[in-house]
């Protein structure tokens, strides 16, 4: 399971958290508040009072985390921290660094925040649509890869082959994917002209397959929930990028306005911390498979394969198809 850890370095773990969160006052409620709900459902401290702890310095963090796993779980944390903090600030940025100099580990979202902070918003958007670029090029449809996207025009075949799914039997893959545009009022990818319709082939089947909805929230836990069945750098690297978006607040798509304190809202951090130990509980990533290979076959059995658990709470307006 991604971001899981061995019980006696969960303490060690929160204590460093929030020394990295310990600047202008300390942790803002936010920051404590998503802590707090990865400690509870992630690591299965529900006994763990993190305004009793004591924080841990930079070496101190370093000496109890040895493994590289493990720092680059707390790296991870960091950054979800981070763009957790409204405004994120230069103090903020510095005593992150500390921790990550510390363990060894920077990762690629060190430069956009730093960028944001020393230079603006405007500079930051122009990095991350760059970072963006790379990140949406590794998650494309598998099949759609070698495809052209034709510039400045719609693709009326790959809209065609969509459409085809809405007469595969019900309980299908296939037929939840056409619903699922349905239900959110979307248009199918290919029906507007952009050159990230091959990536919402493959973005919108992980959204039907791990039954997780298109509301902000969704969008930053399912994120979460993909670096948790695979921690790898593309996955971590949507993370991040769905944490510019909806809780940094500085990274604009096509579809999607960015937003900040995502997390703050009511339950938010919850659903993440959830959709965290969900994603964790999965056998294998389904998220660059062949879904259109698969198109055909029961969504339930896909989610069997997977190990894909169904949610504790379904009706919550953050779920579908289960």
């Amino acid at each position: 399971m991604s971001l899981s850890l061995a019980p006696e370095l969960v303490e060690p773990f929160v204590a460093g958290l929030l020394g990295v969160c310990d600047v202008e006052g300390g942790p803002t409620e936010e920051q404590l508040v998503v802590l707090q709900a990865i400690a509870t459902q992630v690591w299965r401290r529900r006994d763990l009072d993190l305004r009793a702890q004591t924080p841990l310095t930079p070496d101190q963090l370093a000496a109890a985390i040895q493994s590289s796993t493990d720092r680059r779980h707390f790296q991870e944390m960091i950054v979800t921290l981070e763009a957790c903090r409204h405004p994120l600030t230069d103090a903020q940025l510095e005593r992150a660094e500390a921790y990550e100099a510390a363990i060894g580990i920077v990762g690629p979202d060190a430069a956009l925040f730093r960028t944001m902070v020393d230079e603006g918003t405007e500079r930051a958007k122009a990095d991350f649509a760059r970072f963006l670029d790379g990140s949406v090029k590794a998650r494309v449809e598998p099949s759609l890869r070698d495809v052209a996207v034709p510039d400045g025009s719609a693709e009326p075949e790959l809209v065609a082959r969509i459409e085809k799914m809405r007469s595969y039997a019900p309980g299908t893959l296939g037929h939840a994917y056409v619903e699922f545009y349905d239900i959110a009022g979307l248009p199918f990818p290919g029906v507007e002209a952009t050159p990230m319709n091959h990536f919402y082939v493959g973005h919108d089947m992980t959204h039907v397959i791990s039954g997780i909805g298109t509301t902000a929230e969704a969008e930053v836990a399912l994120s979460a929930f993909l670096m948790a069945m695979a921690d790898d750098s593309v996955n971590r690297s949507a993370l991040l990028a769905s944490l510019i978006v909806h809780e940094a607040g500085f990274g604009d798509s096509n579809k999607v306005k960015a937003e900040q304190g995502i997390l703050a809202r009511p339950g938010a951090a919850e659903l993440l911390a959830a959709e965290i130990a969900r994603g964790g509980e999965c056998i294998a990533d389904f998220s660059r498979v062949d879904h259109f290979a698969m198109a055909e076959r029961p969504l339930a059995e896909i989610r069997a394969e997977f190990g894909v658990l169904t949610p504790a709470n379904t009706d919550d307006g953050h779920h579908l198809f289960w």
